[in-house]
């Protein structure tokens, strides 16, 4: 045995190593990744099956339905009944977890406890700052790779404005704004009779399309929050196991570079059903695609010219953005460099997942990204819950 399998050994029986056995000594090129993939109606949108250096070995749903869906979707012969049972599964190196919101952390310590990695959809936990703790302890505790799947990481728009802030583009971004509009989602409250677990479920307790906006372009953290939330005599509002009044919930975030994040998260209106945001600096603003107006770049000049009023006011200068379509570059494999959900950004988490335990990495969107994303929508509910109090945001790295 090599010095390294040696050290990945005896790491992986103390309870903290970073990859599973299959893959020790092997060169990442020539690795296959092999999967399961639990949840049938979202976990079937992704491309784990294109992805040169994966397989899906198994596909889990508890509904027979969605089970053949998957199997359908992936190719694959190999289905169990249960995610309790797929964790089993000796072969499989990491599981895909396309569950029940509330179930999400519950699932990923199932998987954990039986050595495979994770990649959960979002939001990695749901509605208690226990369950964060809980989340980021399992990680800890069995060394594994943990990634939430956020698509608002990956929009295409996302990535230029990452791209325009590592560049130094915006000068000093000292403002962000972003909304998520998702008017119609009690359609999915009440499925053959039953309530799922969408029923009255509280808007911020979903703020990661928002949230990510931000964080995953600058790195900053949401320190405090002041939230107010509006609702109706809705029944979904008047009994549901969440206790919550709110369709809609608006929050004024401070982030740990004192700059200001307002985040909207709407069930119900007049709403254009979009995710949306924008980016304000000091010498260059980008305002996405917002189904009203295309991109568009605000740039600062020396130029001055007068408002309406006759007052002296710098001439901005608006530019039209022609937005790249990122996933055709390199920045995929040549299989996945098509377009996919969310604005593109469902071949970019495949590709993220797999590359980072190829090369035994941190993922982009880790646990601590993760967290950064959910936990601020926590408190900003409990902000609104009690009329807007000003709440600080706790903070796990």
């Amino acid at each position: 045995m090599s010095r390294r399998n040696f050290i990945v050994k005896n790491a992986m029986l103390a309870g903290t190593a970073i990859i599973t056995p299959s893959l020790m000594a092997i060169e990442p090129s020539l690795k296959k990744i092999r999967i399961g993939i639990v949840g049938g109606r979202f976990g079937s949108s992704f491309h784990w099956h294109e992805h040169p250096n994966c397989i899906v070995e198994a596909v889990s749903d508890l509904v027979p339905e969605r089970r053949n869906r998957l199997k359908e979707v992936y190719k694959c012969s190999k289905s169990y009944p249960s995610l309790e049972e797929m964790v089993k599964d000796k072969n499989i190196d990491a599981i895909a977890v396309f569950t029940e919101g509330p179930n999400h952390v519950k699932h990923t310590i199932e998987c954990m406890k039986h050595g495979k990695h994770v990649i959960s959809a979002v939001p990695a936990c749901w509605g208690s700052v226990a369950e964060a703790e809980l989340l980021l302890e399992t990680v800890k505790k069995y060394g594994l790779t943990y990634m939430m799947a956020e698509t608002s990481y990956y929009q295409q728009h996302t990535i230029s404005a990452r791209k325009m802030y590592e560049k130094g583009e915006f000068g000093n971004l000292y403002y962000c704004e972003s909304e998520y509009q998702h008017d119609g989602l009690e359609n999915l409250y009440i499925v053959d009779g039953e309530r799922t677990w969408r029923y009255g479920m509280a808007p911020m307790h979903y703020p990661t399309h928002c949230t990510a906006h931000l964080v995953s372009v600058t790195g900053e953290r949401l320190t405090e929050v002041v939230c107010n939330g509006w609702g109706d005599d809705s029944p979904y509002l008047k009994d549901n196991v969440y206790n919550n009044p709110f369709w809609n919930e608006s929050a004024h975030f401070k982030t740990s570079k004192g700059n200001a994040f307002k985040v909207n998260v709407w069930w119900k209106g007049a709403h254009l059903g979009l995710e949306r945001a924008s980016w304000n600096g000091t010498n260059m603003s980008f305002y996405c695609d917002n189904r009203r107006s295309g991109a568009a770049l605000v740039k600062k000049t020396k130029e001055l010219g007068k408002d309406d009023a006759g007052f002296v006011q710098s001439k901005p200068k608006l530019e039209n953005y022609d937005q790249p379509e990122w996933w055709k570059t390199d920045m995929l494999p040549e299989p996945l460099r098509h377009d996919s959900g969310h604005h593109g950004s469902h071949t970019f988490i495949t590709h993220e997942f797999i590359d980072a335990l190829l090369n035994e990495r941190k993922p982009t969107v880790d646990i601590y990204e993760a967290l950064a994303y959910t936990v601020p929508g926590i408190i900003a509910h409990e902000s609104a819950l009690k009329g807007g109090t000003l709440l600080k945001i706790p903070q796990f790295g």
